[in-house]
């Protein structure tokens, strides 16, 4: 007779645990990703460092194949630099527009930390 009582507690304990996980549960997003603003910066950043070293790598392969040491190499620098900062206001903009991964971004904004 004790562990009748018992089992039935433990078994109400269990559907308790069962419905507070099934209301925790976070629903499905689909394949999409959700941006923060430290990876979108950090994408500005690589995209920053990647144009000034690819202008750095083709200045110095133009210098190399020429013999003329440092014209090509600050050339491509400065191009490789504007490239990159060209890419990341096409990426700002992007953000501010929502299209894209800003879309993402900025839907994960609106959801804000109340609806997770």
């Amino acid at each position: 007779m004790a562990e009748e009582p018992f089992s039935d507690r433990l078994k109400r304990l269990e559907d308790r645990i069962a419905a507070a996980k099934a209301g925790r549960a976070e629903p499905s997003r689909g394949h999409q990703r959700e941006f923060t603003q430290g990876s979108l910066a950090w994408r500005m950043v690589l995209e920053l460092v990647v144009g000034m070293v690819l202008g750095l790598a083709i200045g110095l392969g133009l210098d190399s194949v020429f013999g003329t040491r440092p014209i090509f190499l600050v050339v491509f620098a400065l191009l490789g630099f504007a490239a990159g900062v060209r890419t990341m206001i096409r990426t700002a903009s992007e953000v501010r527009k929502g299209h894209g991964e800003g879309a993402l971004m900025r839907n994960a904004d609106r959801a804000g930390p109340d609806e997770e």
